[in-house]
């Protein structure tokens, strides 16, 4: 009895016999990167706290912040610093004043 196309081909098809095994090892080398979250300095906190009394709704800023074990930077549009909740929104993005480690006030946004 002949194959069809179909049966023919999927014996040829690869085999992963390690399935999952690069998603594990990539959540290895996630996690070994992971820093410890930085206490900032007194002078640094105070430049923070300045800034984010001085944005405005629509201004463009460039900031560094402590997310997931990382740093990371986000350049983004000022929608609201929410000083009750203590939050920094950037669009969909909030983040924790807490969590700033630097924050500047950019011209344009690319």
């Amino acid at each position: 009895m002949a194959m069809n196309r179909e049966d023919r081909a999927k014996q040829f098809l690869s085999f992963d016999a390690m399935k999952g095994l690069g998603a594990a090892i990539r959540r290895m080398e996630e996690k070994a990167e992971r820093v410890e979250k930085a206490e900032l300095g007194e002078e640094d906190a105070e430049a923070i706290s300045v800034t984010l009394s001085r944005l405005t709704r629509g201004e463009g800023v460039e900031v560094t912040f402590y997310l997931g074990g990382h740093y990371v930077t986000h350049t983004g549009v000022v929608d609201r610093v929410d000083e009750v909740k203590k939050l920094l929104r950037l669009g969909e993005e909030a983040i924790p004043f807490e969590d700033i480690r630097g924050i500047k006030r950019i011209s344009e946004i690319h």
